[in-house]
């Protein structure tokens, strides 16, 4: 069955669906993933971003996103302006990355405590994304689901931890990954789940011994 959202696309503010509202969700999702403000946003732009982006809006909608507006947001045109008074500095650069998605873009993003990230990710249509690597390690996740990054030291026991946590809570896993740069190095556990996960449920994956670091993206509403 097609979904209704496939054939009219989301709500947003336009032109286009892949580099405007796309474009918008990679931003917010690049914000929610460095868990604090952004102060300073460095964006490589790919293929059809770097080629016809700016005539798209595609550069002021990836800042509305850093800055956490929606694609609706009537904003989004303002965004440049709006970043200057939130004291976020940008820079835009076209880049080559291989074997990427037309549509896609590299962030290098610091927060207002000095954290830096680093995430690539395509805007595949519809206002669709895909999260394709983060601080340089690869995985796959769209942000249509509720997800769990969690990152950990590469043992066997961080897994079987985590699954219990979740299964206390009852919490429905529609999509598992892990992934990593090299055998014992850290460890990005990637999970989808249906219903979001509780806040103590989180609390307590992040007290497990050799979990650094847990994300909760909660998903935009349709």
């Amino acid at each position: 069955m097609i979904d209704v959202f496939d054939i009219m696309g989301p709500i947003m503010v336009g032109p286009s669906s892949s580099h405007t509202a796309g474009a918008v969700r990679i931003g917010r999702m690049a914000r929610t993933l460095l868990g604090e403000k952004p102060v300073k946003a460095e964006l490589y732009l790919h293929g059809s971003f770097a080629e016809t982006g700016v005539g798209h809006g595609t550069d002021k909608a990836l800042i509305a996103g850093l800055l956490g507006m929606a694609t609706d947001d009537l904003d989004i045109p303002n965004s440049f302006e709006i970043a200057a008074k939130n004291k976020l500095k940008f820079s835009f650069e076209e880049i080559d990355l291989r074997d990427a998605h037309p549509n896609s873009v590299k962030l290098v993003v610091t927060g207002e405590s000095g954290r830096r990230m680093k995430m690539q990710a395509s805007s595949i249509g519809g206002g669709r994304i895909m999260v394709d690597k983060l601080d340089g390690v690869g995985v796959s996740f769209s942000g249509d689901y509720h997800t769990l990054i969690i990152q950990n030291l590469d043992n066997q026991s961080n897994l079987s931890d985590v699954s219990t946590a979740l299964s206390l809570a009852r919490v429905n896993v529609a999509n598992m990954s892990m992934h990593r740069s090299a055998k014992g190095g850290n460890v990005l556990m990637i999970i989808e789940t249906d219903d979001p996960v509780p806040g103590y449920i989180v609390e307590l994956i992040e007290k497990q011994p050799g979990i650094l670091q847990v994300i909760h993206y909660v998903k935009e509403a349709d």
